[in-house]
């Protein structure tokens, strides 16, 4: 297994897309349809990845974010924000602030995701070997 991203989308097609691909390429992947279900599983299960969309119901993905990167325990998920309003966003005030690795236009290709996950997921082993 390559890593264990979560997928958090209340598009059924976004999250099948994005699943399907990073499955195939030996990723890992839970899905979540809102942001409060992708917290209960970040804190049952922490990911290397948090793919979120910006806006869901119930916990937008701001707010999920700012609850992972308020958790200490959860200081090395790499976060991927998903928007369909990337023009109306102040995209590296947002990245500097939550620490979000990339901010993802929609629509997206499930390929440029995988590719990006594959960064991440990279400089990840990377620096944890640095460590070690």
């Amino acid at each position: 297994m390559k890593g264990r991203v979560l997928l958090c989308d209340d598009e059924v097609t976004i999250l099948r897309a994005g699943a399907i691909k990073l499955v195939r390429a030996g990723y890992a992947v839970e899905e979540a349809f809102d942001g409060e279900e992708a917290w209960t599983k970040i804190l049952a299960n922490p990911p290397d990845v948090l793919v979120t969309d910006l806006q869901m119901p119930r916990l937008t993905g701001l707010e999920l974010i700012a609850r992972v990167r308020s958790h200490p325990q959860l200081a090395a998920v790499r976060i991927v924000l998903l928007t369909a309003k990337g023009y109306e966003l102040a995209c590296e005030e947002l990245r500097q602030k939550w620490s979000i690795d990339r901010i993802l236009d929609k629509p997206f290709s499930p390929r440029e995701l995988l590719q990006l996950v594959e960064r991440l997921t990279q400089s990840k082993r990377e620096a944890a070997l640095a460590v070690s």
